[in-house]
């Protein structure tokens, strides 16, 4: 049986960078076996399939698979997925923006497009509050995994492992530079990793208000463009550790050394003890047809 298949450039405005994700709109019927074999053929960082939803409060609901697994919540493929659906008209294009709501392994989330002459401009989707826990192994431990020295770490910020649906390891590092000088040892660092955290996510505050970031997977594809999970769960972290202002903007440029550039937008709201986090971006489409599935 064919079925619609789409690829997106996320978290950009220009073709060929970003992050690229796949999506099939008639993702129902699929058994978790095939989906991740698409998944594995298609070999980008997310494939999402989108399905009707078991949740009366949803419009869709997105099973979002990796090469080797499914993911309860990602960023890069939330983002890239309503972009094209209101693209498509699922989403009623309206002056301004519009709140829809998904279902996925997280749960079922708000999701906000916003429209400009009846396209859509950006998405922002809500991601689950912060939940922190220390890193279990020692920064010289890490720093061999990554091919740096233990030096390069910023000294006044922890490594922290974050999540905001899924868990990923927060790396501060001294100076920007630093980011190019990465030389990951896969063996190493996926030793140091649990199942549980999907990348090591090292970056380096620049101006006001401002992050550059690497996102180093030791599990499959090496190194990920743009990670929106991730960028939440930084800007969660920031937030706890005194370096972002609750309710401050955040833009995150990731992908650079891959010659991808991407750049996630962050907004971190505080209610009471909880952190949550806002991430926007826009997407660019790329290429559609049809795939035997």
């Amino acid at each position: 049986m064919k079925r619609r298949l789409y690829q997106l450039d996320v978290f950009t405005t220009k073709p060929y960078e970003g992050n690229p994700l796949a999506v099939i709109t008639d993702g129902d019927g699929l058994s978790r076996q095939r989906m991740q074999a698409i998944a594995r053929e298609m070999n980008l960082s997310e494939t999402v399939f989108i399905q009707k939803p078991t949740d009366n409060r949803a419009l869709a609901r997105l099973r979002i698979f990796t090469t080797t697994r499914e993911l309860p919540l990602a960023g890069h493929p939330v983002i890239g997925t309503w972009f094209l659906l209101a693209g498509l008209g699922v989403v009623p294009a309206q002056k301004g923006a519009v709140q829809v709501w998904q279902q996925t392994g997280a749960g079922t989330l708000p999701v906000e497009i916003a429209f400009n002459d009846g396209r859509p401009q950006r998405v922002t989707m809500t991601q689950k509050p912060a939940e922190f826990r220390a890193a279990r192994f020692s920064r010289a431990a890490l720093a061999r995994a990554l091919g740096l020295q233990p030096r390069d770490f910023e000294p006044l910020l922890p490594l922290e492992c974050v999540s905001t649906g899924i868990f990923n390891l927060m790396v501060p590092l001294q100076r920007r530079a630093l980011l190019g000088r990465i030389r990951m040892d896969m063996h190493a660092l996926k030793k140091l990793l649990s199942n549980s955290e999907v990348l090591a996510y090292c970056f380096a505050l620049g101006g006001p208000g401002k992050a550059f970031a690497r996102g180093m997977i030791p599990w499959e594809l090496n190194e990920d463009p743009a990670t929106g999970s991730a960028g939440g769960s930084l800007g969660a972290y920031l937030v706890r550790h005194g370096r972002l202002g609750a309710g401050k903007p955040l833009e995150i440029l990731q992908g650079v050394e891959m010659g991808r550039p991407s750049r996630i937008h962050v907004q971190v709201t505080q209610d009471r003890r909880r952190l949550v986090p806002r991430v926007s971006g826009s997407a660019v489409l790329i290429l559609e047809g049809r795939i035997e599935a």
